[in-house]
């Protein structure tokens, strides 16, 4: 069985949520958070498998959300997956960073949510077809020298896991190595960031998408709503 934390501000988006989750034999949902702070607390209480939050939240924002929870020692077995109406990079760099297992956007098929969730508790992480092709597209347009000095030493080793990745164009059944983290604190990061026990991921790609992708580290600048 996998236990869900819904994270969300916004009842109706919950409520829907709930209502395909709750439809599945192996999915249960544990609770429901209306911010940031609860679903903090939540998770503490429940202990989740996956708690799936939303970017946008009042008292703390989902990266933050994401970060704490990371962050808790308690909460060792917990992955965060972002669920968000907005596939912008600086919201995805910052989840990355923060730790997420998984960015995902609402407009998501649910046969695709499901096998998100799926595939997250196996171990996996899992990125939105949309937002993977986006980077890929974005990294191919750079030239390869460019590539190689743009800012790669700013980058926090889950993202240089996902700029390995889809520079190498792998499939998902090609990218299925595991990649082990090393040394989770990296210069600008605002946190440190401890790393999972087995925390050895493997980032899932849609296997239509083609050529590699240049990344373009963008700082956390959240637009207005």
């Amino acid at each position: 069985m996998i236990r869900i934390l819904l994270a969300d501000d916004q009842p109706l988006i919950r409520s829907g949520i709930r209502a395909l989750l709750e439809a599945e034999d192996d999915i249960e949902v544990v609770g429901e958070a209306a911010d940031g702070r609860q679903a903090v607390e939540m998770a503490a209480e429940h202990h989740p498998d996956i708690a799936l939050v939303d970017i946008q939240m009042p008292v703390l924002d989902g990266v933050e959300t994401t970060r704490q929870i990371v962050a808790d020692e308690r909460l060792d077995s917990v992955r965060v997956v972002i669920l968000t109406n907005f596939g912008l990079d600086e919201y995805i760099f910052a989840a990355l960073r923060a730790g997420a297992s998984g960015f995902l956007l609402k407009d998501t098929q649910p046969t695709e949510l499901l096998q998100a969730l799926r595939i997250v508790m196996s171990g996996d992480a899992m990125m939105s077809p949309a937002v993977t092709s986006r980077l890929i597209s974005e990294f191919v347009a750079r030239p390869p020298d460019a590539v190689a000095a743009a800012g790669m030493e700013t980058l926090t080793n889950r993202e240089r896991e996902v700029v390995a990745l889809v520079a190498h164009g792998l499939s998902n059944d090609a990218g299925a190595q595991p990649h082990h983290r090393q040394d989770p604190r990296q210069p600008g990061d605002d946190q440190a960031r401890r790393p999972r026990p087995g925390a050895a991921r493997r980032l899932r790609l849609p296997d239509r998408l083609g050529r590699p992708a240049r990344r373009r580290a963008v700082g956390p600048q959240y637009p207005g709503t």
